[in-house]
């Protein structure tokens, strides 16, 4: 017997994208120091995600989804413009991990991201439902857009 989740649209989502479509998908990203925000509408059974690699776009070049703030920003209008409601959407954050060992952690991505995602999600008033974040290592994570349940496996570390 097929199982339901096999009869839905599969997607990978690279770094440095988002995802939302009104018709469901099965979303698969792999994330390190990058941070995933998932976002649902439980009204219209509907969600998107995106993969951003940096905190924060400064002004200068193009204001890509390679960054949490624009990458956030994005998603929840491409949400409203499939027809959520932004009052009814909710979020979960995945990824955030300090995972490539350097001598000094000084630039502490990982932490960035989460607190860009944390930071922009409560101006926006979007209710935070899950998360798994930080931490030293990689996730990888599927994301049910028609109902928000998110799967994720913890990656271990490979010592070359």
């Amino acid at each position: 017997m097929e199982s339901f989740e096999s009869i839905l649209k599969t997607h990978y989502l690279y770094p440095a994208a988002l995802f939302a479509e009104s018709e469901p998908h099965l979303v698969d990203t792999i994330l390190g120091s990058c941070v995933a925000v998932c976002i649902f509408d439980p009204v219209k059974k509907i969600g998107g995600i995106n993969h951003y690699m940096l905190p924060f776009w400064n002004g200068t070049g193009l204001a890509s989804p390679k960054y949490g703030n624009i990458a956030i920003q994005k998603l929840v209008e491409k949400m409203v413009s499939l027809g959520s409601q932004k009052e009814n959407l909710q979020a979960k954050i995945f990824g955030g991990g300090e995972v490539i060992e350097t001598k000094s952690n000084h630039f502490k991505i990982g932490e960035r991201n989460i607190e860009i995602a944390e930071k922009i999600l409560a101006e926006m008033r979007i209710r935070i439902t899950g998360k798994s974040i930080g931490g030293k290592q990689g996730r990888k994570i599927r994301f049910n857009t028609e109902t928000g349940v998110v799967l994720m496996k913890l990656i271990q570390k490979q010592n070359a």
